[in-house]
């Protein structure tokens, strides 16, 4: 027989090759299937400067999982000592195994299972080097070993209250992995017991285990380290392991410019296979903290989804709010992909919007074009106070809406009526195309969302904290003293984690009273509870989630609760809560 083999190592071959095969089909399939747009992203970009800048990410994010560490370093350093201390146990075996036999290129399995086919008694350069390093790496991925062990059975330890819940044959692929590194220290020892080629750790193991039949019990031991790493690598591409090549190819995808489409495609079963089930999402999850929901979160819907049993209320129970996208290590944008989930088609839409008249208004001409949306005309405390503002800087203005409510379309899109949504979308954009404006200003955060994001508008977008900053900066708009009122600022969802405006709306605060901390601020801040994207939800779990968010902001008593969202205003006065609450167009008004 071959020194090199024995039929141990056929299982471990299998494996291998099943899990190279399926990857192969999938991965052709997964790119046949991305649109026109995300394959021209592709061939413009492959051979670029942004493949080098890809494959340092790649080393960043997948081996030393710097997002997760940046989270929970204790998670961080478990996925740390897997992802990079099994590659560093392959990789050094190779080179080990280079120096023993002289060779580049031999038996695939030979630096697996070195330690067994490593002849006695012969010696090579760094020989001892190599036993102790190896030793080393094994007991660096034995300590990230007993980290997940605890994760799953006393979560809280790693600052997790919630872990993820998994499918049978999640489990079965979890319990392999755990069982290949013991396995392979208790193969090695037994086989160190007898050949003395062992390291600080297998080799003194392998002397405790001298008093037992090592010849007896060293093969067997072989063979169940092959079936585990088998096991392992056959069910990898039907569990969440397979994040651990996807994961890598979505890197490189984003930095070749491929995004997210409104329909379902290759590149879209690529974010859904990179999600790791980490848990993070989990307690992010205001559903989850506050309604006590915890079959919807992130990491639920991208397994129903790739395991084909999604259910509509699981899609639908979502405040779209991305704190889990912002938490996500992965950056998996679930908010665009639920979209995708919850697409409704078969209704017709082009004249449910003929109320909208396109033609230019009289005053076409003026340069700043005014929406205030639907939900600030059901606080029209902001609508009097922006007028206020623009004809206090002597701002030649057009209001968009003022007759008549317009909806922005987004809360469609949100809900998956997506062809309704495009074509309110077309009707609005001749509508803002015709009125002549140099800038568009909005006084609604999801109504700057869609026009930011979903327009395709010749003139800029500003959210009306931006605006009011502008003047104030150029000096059109004043105030006249600053108040001795201690104001506390909520950011809400669609212009924080969508936009990045925290600045502006501070900067406003700061010239009028005294601004002071809040919990849960700028990317962490929370919802309000007043989410139009949830309809599933229902009235009694949604009050929850605003007392949760009302008791952060007001930890430190403010007088005044500021925010810049008419829906969040709204929700907010709705709290019971004695604590005023005040848009910041009103606090500049009320100078």
């Amino acid at each position: 027989m071959n020194q090199n083999f024995h039929p141990f190592v056929i299982p471990f071959m299998l494996g291998v090759i099943f899990l190279v095969i399926v990857m192969i089909v999938r991965l052709v399939r997964w790119f046949r299937m991305m649109d026109k747009r995300q394959r021209v992203a592709v061939s413009r970009n492959i051979i670029s400067f942004k493949t080098l800048k890809a494959i340092w990410e790649t080393i960043r994010e997948s081996l030393f999982h710097r997002n997760i560490f940046k989270t929970n370093f204790v998670l961080g350093y478990m996925h740390f000592c897997f992802a990079f201390g099994w590659l560093m146990l392959i990789v050094m075996g190779k080179v080990e195994e280079i120096f023993a036999s002289g060779k580049i290129f031999t038996e695939p399995w030979l630096g697996i299972f070195f330690k067994y086919f490593e002849p006695i008694g012969e010696h090579y350069p760094l020989q001892g080097f190599f036993a102790f390093v190896m030793d080393l790496l094994l007991l660096f991925v034995l300590s990230g070993l007993i980290l997940a062990f605890i994760k799953r059975s006393r979560s809280t330890i790693l600052g997790l209250r919630k872990t993820t819940n998994h499918s049978p044959i999640d489990r079965t692929a979890l319990t392999a992995l755990w069982l290949i590194f013991p396995l392979r220290l208790f193969s090695e020892s037994i086989t160190a017991s007898y050949k003395g080629n062992g390291g600080f750790l297998t080799q003194t193991i392998g002397n405790w285990l001298s008093v037992l039949p090592v010849e007896t019990i060293e093969l067997p031991a072989w063979w169940a380290y092959s079936i585990a790493l088998c096991v392992f690598f056959a069910l990898m591409p039907f569990t969440r392991y397979m994040h651990i090549f996807t994961e890598v190819l979505l890197i490189f995808l984003r930095k070749w410019k491929v995004v997210e489409s409104a329909e379902k495609t290759g590149y879209t079963f690529i974010e859904l296979y990179s999600c790791s089930r980490c848990g993070i999402c989990i307690d992010t999850c205001q559903i989850n903290s506050a309604a006590n929901i915890n079959n919807t979160q992130a990491v639920y819907f991208i397994r129903d989804v790739r395991e084909e049993q999604l259910q509509d209320e699981i899609a639908d129970n979502c405040l779209m709010c991305n704190r889990c996208t912002n938490a996500c290590p992965v950056g998996i944008e679930q908010t665009q992909i639920r979209r995708i989930y919850r697409r409704k088609k078969g209704f017709d839409s082009e004249k449910l919007y003929d109320y909208i008249k396109p033609e230019a208004p009289k005053d076409a001409q003026a340069k700043v074009l005014y929406f205030a949306g639907c939900m600030s005309h059901l606080t029209p405390g902001i609508i009097t106070a922006m007028k206020q503002i623009l004809d206090n800087a002597k701002i030649d203005y057009h209001f968009l809406d003022e007759d008549k409510s317009i909806c922005c379309g987004r809360p469609l899109k949100q809900q998956g009526f997506l062809e309704q949504a495009n074509a309110l979308m077309r009707k609005n954009s001749e509508l803002i195309n015709n009125a002549g404006g140099t800038v568009l200003v909005t006084s609604c955060p999801i109504c700057y969302n869609s026009f930011a994001k979903d327009y395709n508008l010749s003139i800029p977008v500003m959210h009306h904290s931006q605006y009011i900053e502008q003047l104030l900066n150029e000096g059109k708009l004043k105030v006249s003293k600053k108040k001795e009122l201690r104001i506390a600022y909520h950011d809400p969802c669609e212009i924080s984690r969508g936009h990045n405006i925290y600045e502006s709306p501070r900067n406003i605060i700061t010239k009028v009273g005294e601004l002071i901390p809040a919990g849960n601020e700028k990317d962490d801040s929370l919802c309000c509870g007043g989410s139009l994207a949830n309809t599933i939800i229902n009235p009694e779990q949604l009050t929850a989630i605003r007392n949760q968010t009302l008791d952060t902001l007001c930890i430190n008593h403010p007088d005044i609760l500021a925010t810049s969202c008419p829906l969040c205003k709204k929700s907010f006065q709705r709290g019971g809560n004695t604590i005023k609450v005040m848009d910041i167009a009103e606090l500049i008004a009320l100078d």
